[in-house]
Formats: structure tokens, sequence, C-alpha cells
């Protein structure tokens, strides 16, 4: 079962497939929702909206990233791509970060975790069913 509150505030451990869909989603939903607003609420509102989506899309991509043996520092490259293309890509490194994206959909959201124990803790579709 998935604790839906370290979901969001944590870093650590591992994250299957379909908690980590759900919480991406949720952050990009929440995010967008965010964007349609005006510019005027983003410059009043962006500093204490901003920082905890992206505390919440670290915590959510580091855990998956570590169940598929990976550092949760590569969640700040994923997150960097995100930004720099959330807008449609205008330039030739925009396109390069959306190749990043692709990566990032491929590796966390289609390949599965690895088998048993990790550096980063147990499979978590193992300790669900036990």
């Amino acid at each position: 079962m998935t604790d839906w509150g370290a979901l969001f505030l944590t870093a650590s451990g591992r994250l299957g497939r379909t908690p980590f869909l759900i919480g991406a989603s949720i952050l990009l939903v929440l995010g967008g929702v965010y964007e349609t607003l005006g510019a005027t609420i983003h410059w009043l509102t962006g500093w204490f909206v901003y920082p905890p989506l992206f505390y919440g899309a670290t915590c959510v991509l580091s855990k998956r990233l570590h169940d598929r043996g990976k550092s949760g520092w590569w969640a700040a490259a994923i997150l960097f791509a995100l930004v720099a293309v959330w807008q449609p890509p205008m330039n030739p490194a925009d396109v390069l970060l959306s190749l990043v994206l692709v990566w990032a959909v491929v590796e966390l959201g289609v390949l599965g975790g690895e088998q048993g124990t990790n550096r980063y803790g147990a499979n978590p579709l193992k300790t669900a069913t036990a």
C-alpha cells in the first residue's frame, strides 16, 4: 500500500510504476491548471506554488529512479528538461531536452523496476504483496 503523504514528501526508498504514474499525473495536472491562470497570478503566487510542486516532483521522480537502480539526482535533469520544454519547443536545444523527456517516460513509466532488493531498498511490489 502506498503512503500518499510520503509519496510527495520524501525522496528515499523505491516506488512502483502505478503509484509513480498517479503521483506524476497529479503533479502535472496541478502544474497545468496553475499555468492556465494569468501572468499576474504567477507573479504574485509563483514563489509559493512552484517550490512545493518541484519538491513533490523531485520526491516522486527520485523514488521511481531508485526503483530502476539509478540515482535520484537524475530527477534534476528530468525537471530541467520539463521546465525548458513546457512551452512548445522553439530551438534545437529544446528538441534535445525533449529527448530527455522521452527517455524519462520510457525509463520510468514503461520499464519495470529492478527485481529484488537494491541499494535503495526492497522491491515495492514484493513489499506490497507480502
